[in-house]
């Protein structure tokens, strides 16, 4: 998937979690971040901390794929 805009990888985040059927309450508690911060990058935060962000993709089991465009994905894990 590619995500281009906070609101699409806040979506991509709401998505994995629904799908792992976690509460907003359960997956910052596990990512150590409060529920309202992970209800505003579920909206598209444009702001938020990128250690965070990263933090919350590994919680989800998602792995982040950075690439020039036109080249092969590059697998990038914590």
């Amino acid at each position: 998937m590619e995500i281009r805009t906070p609101k699409a990888l806040g979506a991509l985040i709401r998505a994995r979690r629904r799908e792992l059927k976690l509460g907003q309450e359960v997956l910052a508690a596990r990512v150590g971040v409060s529920r309202p911060w992970l209800s505003a990058v579920e909206r598209g935060k444009p702001t938020a901390e990128i250690g965070l962000l990263l933090r919350t993709l590994t919680a989800l089991g998602l792995t982040l794929d950075v690439r020039v465009e036109g080249d092969a994905p590059s697998m990038v894990t914590p």
